[in-house]
């Protein structure tokens, strides 16, 4: 839960993914549309990723990827960033988070 802590908090936008996963290369395509350019970490290409995924997993992420963090804050998976993406509260995110800027 630390290395999460620690990464998630290293850059405005960070997005754990699986290198082989459909959901998370869609969502990394959003964010780089929005103009936001995430620090993504692919949890199938680092030593620590089956750690990293179990506590994913127990800050309710389920499946564990893909995983979203903005400004520091565990915003969801898949289904809830696009919900905010749908009602146009996610771009407000970025720019409070400094990820984007108008």
């Amino acid at each position: 839960m630390d290395k999460i802590r620690d990464l998630s908090s290293k850059r405005a936008v960070v997005i754990f993914t699986k290198s082989s996963c459909c959901m998370c290369h869609s969502i990394k395509a959003l964010f780089y549309e929005l103009g936001a350019s995430p620090a993504i970490h692919e949890l199938d290409q680092d030593s620590r990723g089956n750690e990293m995924a179990l506590a994913l997993r127990s800050l309710g992420c389920n499946p564990c990827v893909p995983a979203i963090f903005i400004g520091g804050h565990f915003v969801g998976s898949t289904k809830d960033v696009i919900s905010l993406h749908v009602n146009g509260s996610l771009k407000q995110l970025l720019i409070n988070a400094k990820a984007i800027w108008l």
